[in-house]
């Protein structure tokens, strides 16, 4: 055990860029199996937080071109992952939707050992350590920021 804030700071942060490295590199292996490229499931993640997004904004959140996100929308849909339809706030313009029911079938089981061994490790912790752990997720995901 550390004995300094410091060290304890530093050892969460190594920790931390370990799981992200390991839930990366998992991420990959799950796209890979489903004949998708190593970022294309993130893709999915941003439409299932954030809901059917257009391209643009797509754009926004990856900080991609418009030529790459293109590229892997059409790789989503051709694997019946995602489906564009017309923006119903704007009929020129076209939403990228998740297809629930492909993710499910495709995807979940993939998921399911790493969700279990997740819920493993929580159920070790109180409800007070889990207010803890969860304001720190949210903290860092607040602030986060891209490379620029």
């Amino acid at each position: 055990m550390t004995s300094s804030r410091e060290e304890l700071a530093g050892e969460i942060q190594g920790r931390m860029i370990r799981f992200i490295a390991g839930a990366v590199l998992y991420n990959h292996a799950v796209s890979a199996k489903v004949g998708l490229g190593a970022s294309d499931s993130q893709f999915m993640t941003l439409l299932q937080t954030y809901g059917p997004l257009t391209p643009r904004q797509l754009a926004e959140h990856t900080g991609l071109t418009s030529g790459t996100i293109t590229g892997v929308i059409d790789r989503l849909e051709s694997h019946g992952f995602v489906t564009r339809r017309p923006d119903p706030a704007d009929r020129r313009k076209v939403v990228v939707t998740p297809s629930l029911e492909t993710i499910q079938e495709k995807l979940v089981p993939l998921y399911a050992e790493q969700g279990a061994r997740m819920q493993e490790v929580l159920a070790t912790r109180t409800a007070d350590e889990l207010r803890v752990i969860s304001q720190f997720l949210a903290d860092a995901i607040d602030n986060a920021v891209a490379p620029s």
